[in-house]
């Protein structure tokens, strides 16, 4: 199964006003990254970045202003993203905006089918929260440290690890590699391990008297007696035991 984890950086929070000017997002097969990652800056055109969202992630409409147009680079999103799974973080902010970007261009809008919210998911799986993406890497122990801002390529990479702990993945890993390992020592064991005959037989713990007094129980108990038949099915033992 094909995923990828992404995020969005934008000019501020209107859906049909501003832009996408980052997009992030990292290659998962069967949950496991492939090394493949996509990461683009995206020019908005006249749309300025709003004061708040340049707090949030530190892009400044100096820096957008060579790179490419959504246009431009719209081709390249759909041929990485085609046939995976879009996953993201509060994934109707990121897929509102995406969606108005493809609708500009006429192309058709991703289905919210093909999409995989990993806040719903935290939610469903820890009720009482928090479930922002900080605390979420919190939780799992996974190092977020040099994260100060926003970064659609960052916050993927991290969302990546969270989302691989959240369906079990790494854990499920593990139970397979215990699975290998136990299956080799037991490998080993048939081969190492053997029963042998002793040389010779142990001398027998049972004496005289202790032998005696069997053969008179066993007198005792009559014909139908179990070790009577015993006797006469295996006389080889009871001549042994005698």
């Amino acid at each position: 199964m094909r995923e990828i984890i992404f995020d969005t950086e934008t000019t501020g929070l209107e859906t049909k006003l501003d832009r996408i000017i980052e997009i992030g997002g990292i290659e998962l097969i069967n949950n496991f990254p492939t090394g493949r990652s996509l990461h683009l800056y995206i020019n908005p055109g006249d749309r300025k970045v709003h004061p708040d969202a340049l707090a949030v992630h530190g892009i400044t409409d100096e820096f957008l202003k060579d790179k490419p147009s959504f246009a431009e680079v719209a081709e390249q999103i759909l041929e990485f993203f085609e046939g995976a799974k879009w996953i993201a973080h509060n994934a109707n902010f990121d897929m509102g905006f995406i969606n108005a970007e493809f609708e500009r261009l006429k192309l058709p809008p991703v289905s919210m089918e093909h999409v995989v919210d990993t806040l719903a998911l935290a939610r469903r799986k820890h009720p009482m929260g928090p479930n922002s993406l900080d605390a979420l890497c919190r939780r799992y122990g996974i190092d977020n440290a040099h994260r100060t801002k926003h970064g659609a390529l960052l916050d993927s990479e991290l969302l990546a690890e969270v989302y691989i702990e959240m369906t079990g993945g790494r854990q499920a890993a593990l139970g397979l590699v215990g699975i290998e390992t136990s299956a080799t020592i037991i490998e080993i064991e048939e081969h190492v391990v053997g029963i042998s005959g002793r040389p010779r037989p142990l001398p027998s713990r049972v004496s005289a008297a202790e032998l005696a007094a069997h053969r008179a129980l066993v007198g005792s108990l009559g014909a139908k007696a179990v070790w009577a038949r015993y006797e006469a099915e295996s006389p080889d033992m009871a001549i042994r035991a005698s």
